[in-house]
């Protein structure tokens, strides 16, 4: 049955579990998953985690990545996916929403709607995707800010610093930057948009002990890497942000497509979830019994007395 209701929920904070999936051997992969059905299928396919992308959070509404979307709209999506699942979810803060004051609001916010994790990047408004060229660095000292009075705000959540800074600054700058946000308060590092193996292999090396995110977009800069080769180069976790929109969006549009030329979705049948399916995943029937279980007849032993 789901998380949702009753002694199932966890019993230890998301970022106390989080950090105890970091400790265990291996790489910890996590699939983008914005939705609760994304999540419970997520969960279905074995993943002990899951990543909530803004890129993809901001493409579901209709909306480009830059910035436009609101803390309560990321909240909205936080409390579906880990009441739906049950499991750590990391999330994207892009860049805080403002400065410090902001970001101590959306650490409470994130946590009280369920996040184990965020990642805070050092790009500045309009922001952009990390693949994409011209972006805007905040200061080191004005990142340094932020990560400082996300540490001061957090109950348990686990802080990843995100920093844009090898497109522009080179693997020098990326990797002063990386040591100033860890002795700001990161729990760790996002070296975004690394473009080949030798620089991912460089910047796990040159920052040793230190747990290190990779991410792995399709049509971005970064070459393809799976899970295993990510580990062996020496990162702890890996990202798939934005898979689950691009395939959901283009078996949208064949659909709509087929609904068009065919007069209806009989020819797209074969391709669907059955309702058997979806009922199984979303946990249709322990719901049915639950609200049995509780909601008893009560029938009435006497008149009432009208005075």
């Amino acid at each position: 049955m789901p998380y949702v209701i009753g002694a199932d929920l966890p019993d230890m904070p998301a970022g106390l579990r989080f950090r105890a999936l970091l400790d265990q051997p291996g790489i910890l992969g996590m699939p983008g998953a914005h939705l609760g059905i994304a999540a419970l299928l997520a969960k279905q396919a074995g993943f002990p985690a899951l990543y909530m992308s803004g890129a993809a959070m901001s493409g579901t509404m209709g909306l480009p990545d830059l910035g436009m979307i609101t803390i309560e709209d990321v909240c909205f999506h936080i409390r579906q996916v880990a009441r739906s699942s049950g499991l750590p979810v990391l999330v994207d803060g892009d860049t805080g929403y403002g400065e410090a004051l902001n970001v101590m609001h959306m650490v409470r916010c994130f946590e009280d709607a369920g996040a184990a994790a965020v990642h805070l990047e050092d790009q500045l408004l309009p922001k952009k995707c990390g693949h994409l060229n011209d972006k805007k660095l905040a200061t080191v000292d004005e990142m340094c800010a932020k990560i400082a009075a996300a540490r001061k705000a957090r109950r348990h959540l686990y802080i990843i610093a995100r920093t844009d800074a090898v497109a522009s600054e080179g693997m020098e700058g990326g990797l002063a930057r990386a040591q100033r946000y860890l002795d700001a308060g990161a729990d760790a590092i996002f070296p975004e948009a690394l473009v080949t193996r030798a620089m991912f292999e460089e910047f796990a090396a040159r920052m040793p002990g230190v747990k290190l995110l990779a991410n792995m977009t399709e049509f971005g800069r970064t070459p393809f890497f799976t899970a295993a080769e990510f580990e062996a180069m020496g990162y702890a976790m890996v990202i798939w942000p934005v898979s689950v929109l691009r395939i959901a969006a283009k078996a949208m549009e064949g659909l709509y497509a087929s609904i068009k030329a065919e007069g209806g979705t009989h020819k797209k049948v074969g391709e669907m979830q059955t309702r058997a399916e979806l009922y199984a995943t979303i946990g249709y029937h322990d719901y049915e019994a639950l609200d049995a279980s509780l909601v008893k007849t009560i029938i009435p032993m006497g008149m009432p007395q009208d005075r």
